[in-house]
């Protein structure tokens, strides 16, 4: 195997959806890539052309334009576009031009296509991809529910003007709905405060129910985003109420239309691959709860929503590595940054800590390994500054057990392996999740299919794993209910990660260790194992489709609480979903349950 082609090989390893492909497989795809370098400002392919093939970015970023010459997508490492041209009749219907030096990698149009047709997770991935890139793009089709920016602020007609100003400056917006016995009868502005009340010279102890707007235009939520443009062109206002049934329940500004058009996964992965500081980096991952509510609010499939989070804590985990190079000097011996966890699963969502290694070449010496453990230390204090807060668990390089060389790794592994105990257990589970990030990918490559072949011959290891993967379980409750927290702060909620997505997550390892399956994305997982055998079809389409209602609930859930002015989190109160959700929302449960009892009986046979 050429050096070029084991590149591309560990390139496409980290590279969704190539990375759900057999080992032999992705070798004979990475074969059919040829390499192609642009400079700075060329174009790749005009609107109009015939298309070559898919491209993909291996370094450096492009820009893809419509005709009119609208920017639509700022994509860097690890994106691919053509895929639309390629979906209709091979002529490029965008325009790709280079923003930055780089070197990408195009799949010709029939091995595009066959893998179309060959494998369901190109096939989903492309099609919703063409999906997405119509939906979040655009402005025009989006509910106005999920424009608004928060809670609405809001005061009673017979509050004081001067109680409405420090109220405006109290909550930082420059609207407030006006209320009367609770019920919503209109708007005062920054603008009437200057024009009305400064300009006039009336006394801030005037009701600010005398220079409200009073029966101001309003939406309902279901509206659409091209009704805000239209009424704000057409009035020449820059906010507008949002109210149901005569309750306010939000205000959408020109601010937040700008907001929107501003925050996109591509855009957001480019600001960060630019950044200079930290700072600038918690800026970037600052905007990812805003980029949930919009791509949840497009419908997008979750798998697509957390793909698309953990390309920007990708992003900014390399641009880490970068600044603490640029700082420490060039690396003494190869080395590969590896996320576990949700981030190796590539799942996360709007709430992830960190949970990262090091893995080292053995060549390294001590007084090379003292350089690493400074990298370690830039980078994980790096990801917490961006909300990727410290791994309670300490699962982070900045422990020496994790910061090793690969001979100190394969030793772990083993030892984790023929002797299950306990711990082993629990840190073979995380460990099955790794996912290289930066540096060297071949150092990981062959430790990774060592591994699953040594566990999956090992029965007892399996049997281990399989008893660890039943810790969590659905909260399923009596008569057709929810077993729901009993005390605390989340009192009568349910925990959406660790007794929702987690047990579907811990299975799809049960079934990846067994059929010695490489993926690690937990969807991926499943669809890797029905293929492989490794469950029935109808065993996996039933778990899918539970999966897909969970971790669909939980991602609109966050998006609700990011919307209302919290923080999101992983916990659902049942009673905030219509008796519908309910009881669907419980039926994926029960499917997981039974899927749960079927490995547990079967002890990692077929189920």
């Amino acid at each position: 195997m050429t050096q070029t082609l084991d590149t591309i090989i560990g390139f496409l390893e980290t590279v969704h959806p190539y990375d759900t492909l057999p080992r032999d497989e992705l070798a004979r795809v990475a074969g059919s890539f040829s390499r192609r370098e642009f400079q700075s400002g060329e174009e790749v392919y005009h609107a109009g052309e015939p298309l070559k093939g898919l491209y993909l970015i291996k370094r450096g970023s492009v820009e893809v334009m419509e005709p009119s010459g609208q920017v639509v997508s700022l994509l860097g490492p690890r994106n691919s576009f053509g895929e639309r041209g390629l979906a209709r009749d091979g002529l490029a219907v965008t325009t790709a031009r280079v923003t930055e030096d780089a070197v990408l990698l195009l799949l010709p149009v029939a091995e595009y296509r066959r893998l179309l047709a060959s494998v369901p997770a190109f096939e989903r991935f492309f099609s919703r991809g063409r999906s997405h890139e119509s939906k979040t793009g655009d402005l025009t089709v989006q509910k106005v529910g999920d424009l608004m920016a928060r809670r609405p602020v809001a005061v009673e007609a017979g509050e004081t003007i001067r109680a409405a100003a420090q109220k405006m400056r109290e909550a930082k917006v420059s609207s407030l709905g006006v209320l009367e016995a609770g019920r919503f009868v209109g708007i005062v502005t920054t603008r009437d405060m200057t024009n009305k009340v400064l300009a006039m010279g009336l006394d801030p102890a005037t009701p600010v129910g005398a220079v409200m707007t009073r029966e101001p235009i309003t939406l309902r939520p279901d509206a659409l985003g091209s009704d805000i443009l239209h009424i704000m062109l057409e009035r020449k206002i820059g906010h507008l109420p949002v109210v149901e049934d005569g309750q306010l329940v939000g205000m959408v500004t020109q601010t937040d239309l700008t907001r929107f058009q501003a925050v996109s996964s591509a855009q957001l992965v480019r600001d960060a691959a630019s950044a200079e500081t930290v700072e600038e980096l918690a800026g970037v991952t600052a905007r990812i709860p805003r980029l949930l509510v919009q791509l949840v609010g497009g419908n997008n499939a979750h798998e697509v929503v957390t793909r698309l989070i953990t390309d920007i804590a990708d992003t900014v985990t390399r641009r880490l590595i970068a600044m603490a190079e640029a700082q420490l000097g060039p690396a003494p011996v190869p080395y590969l940054w590896l996320a576990c966890g949700s981030q190796g699963r590539q799942e996360q969502t709007g709430v992830s800590d960190q949970d990262n290694c090091l893995m080292i070449d053995d060549a390294a010496t001590e007084a090379d390994l003292e350089w690493f453990r400074k990298l370690a230390r830039f980078v994980s204090d790096g990801l917490h500054a961006c909300g990727y807060v410290y791994c309670p668990g300490d699962m982070m390089a900045t422990n020496p057990q994790w910061c090793q060389p690969m001979h100190v790794w394969r030793e772990y592994f083993r030892g984790w392996i023929t002797k299950p105990d306990p711990m082993a257990q629990m840190l073979a589970s995380v460990m099955f999740d790794l996912r290289p990030i930066a540096g060297q990918a071949s150092l990981f490559g062959d430790l990774h299919r060592e591994t699953l072949e040594m566990a999956a011959k090992n029965s007892i290891f399996v049997a281990h794993m399989v008893s660890n993967s039943l810790k969590h379980t659905p909260p399923l409750g009596l008569l057709r209910g929810f077993a729901t927290i009993r005390s605390g702060e989340y009192k009568n909620h349910i925990d959406l990660k660790h007794n929702g997505v987690v047990p579907v997550v811990d299975l799809g390892r049960v079934y990846a260790l067994v059929g010695q399956l490489e993926p690690a994305n937990t969807r991926a997982r499943l669809e890797a194992a029905e293929a492989a055998g490794v469950i029935s079809a109808s065993g996996a389409r039933d778990l899918i489709e539970a999966y897909d209602l969970i971790a669909q609930t939980r991602l609109e859930n966050q998006a609700r609480l990011v919307k209302s002015g919290r923080k999101p989190d992983n916990f659902l109160a049942p009673g905030d979903l219509s008796d519908f959700e309910r009881s669907h929302l419980r039926d994926a449960f029960v499917v997981v349950r039974t899927m749960q009892s079927a490995v547990g009986q079967t002890r990692g046979a077929r189920t």
